[in-house]
């Protein structure tokens, strides 16, 4: 059984935002607007995820 993942792209850059969205962006392994990562689809990243939400867009992808 293959388990579901998130691609997750990021659309604005982190300028002017506070040091914990940095950090979640930069955690999930986003360098900056434009870049795109798949990370597994389970609570820890889905957490993250949702507080970055307004910078990021989230698609659900086979692994």
């Amino acid at each position: 059984m293959t388990k579901s993942k998130l691609r997750v792209k990021q659309l604005r850059g982190f300028a002017g935002k506070k040091p914990e969205q940095v950090k979640v962006l930069k955690g999930l392994g986003l360098r900056g607007p434009h870049t795109e990562v798949v990370v597994d689809n389970s609570p820890a990243f889905r957490g993250m995820v949702k507080k970055v939400l307004h910078l990021v867009t989230v698609e659900e992808c086979d692994g």
